[in-house]
């Protein structure tokens, strides 16, 4: 399919990046599941390496060919829209400062248990609400090696725009999905012969330095909101409660920098 030039902003076929928000993409038109924006060729190429199909490609003039190049077969079948800075700025409502952005179908998410099959150490994000932690942790997790994330219902969405922007397409990469009430979950957890460690500060809590995660065949590190921390149900529902050691009277960190130490430390 030849580059489609934009000279009018009203086309309907551009009304995915009309500044729409992260949920208006969920619910999208025409799709099974919904929509996510992929940012950057980047993040692009690790979209269509995790088998997500995309819908249209909004490329920077100069960026065009590159954009093709990430498309593979892909830039037979779908629209690529070729436009001036200015004017994608327009169209979107923020400067494209990485020349490519993708409206991808957002893939179903995979059953639970089907994805813990083969897990031995995962994560489970409960009720964080910031787009920004949740993907730092991803980028976490899939750098130090997490091999699944759960994540609650009120729990970010992952495939929001900013998750997948910070977490450099790693949200796209590390098997994810969500889950239900505690009772569901800790059922899931206890199928699959997980031991569930809460990271929260209580005064039955273990220091993470004398914590011995081997001990463990199937470990799940369990991360609470900002702020709020982990609820009462899922303490109840967790086997240890682990904390990071602090010094300086700081009793704790963002839950960003904190999941990246504790699945470091686990990981050992």
């Amino acid at each position: 399919m030849p580059l489609i030039a934009i000279d009018d902003l009203s086309d309907p076929r551009l009304v995915d990046y009309a500044h729409l928000t992260d949920v208006a993409l969920k619910k999208a038109r025409g799709t099974e599941h919904g929509l996510y924006i992929a940012e950057s060729a980047l993040v692009l190429e690790r979209a269509l390496r995790a088998g997500h199909a995309p819908r249209s490609v909004l490329a920077l003039g100069n960026t065009a060919d590159e954009a093709l190049t990430v498309l593979g077969d892909y830039a037979a079948e779908i629209p690529v829209f070729v436009g001036p800075g200015d004017l994608l700025a327009d169209l979107t409502g923020y400067v494209l400062h990485r020349g490519v952005i993708a409206a991808m179908n957002r893939p179903e998410l995979p059953d639970a248990d089907a994805l813990l099959a083969g897990a031995r150490r995962i994560v489970i994000l409960e009720n964080v609400s910031d787009p920004t932690n949740v993907g730092a942790i991803f980028r976490s997790a899939g750098a130090i090696g997490a091999d699944a994330i759960l994540v609650t219902p009120r729990c970010s969405d992952p495939f929001y725009r900013r998750a997948i922007r910070v977490s450099m397409g790693t949200v796209l990469q590390v098997p994810w999905t969500r889950v239900g009430d505690w009772m569901e979950t800790r059922a899931l957890l206890t199928r699959h012969g997980f031991h569930m460690a809460a990271l929260a500060l209580t005064p039955d809590a273990v220091s993470l330095r004398d914590f011995d995660g081997t001990g463990h065949e199937h470990l799940a590190l369990l991360l609470g909101a900002e702020g709020e921390g982990l609820t009462p149900d899922a303490l109840a529902a967790s086997d240890s409660v682990v904390q990071i050691p602090m010094k300086h009277g700081i009793d704790s960190l963002n839950v960003a920098a904190a999941s990246a130490v504790a699945m470091w430390a686990l990981s050992q």
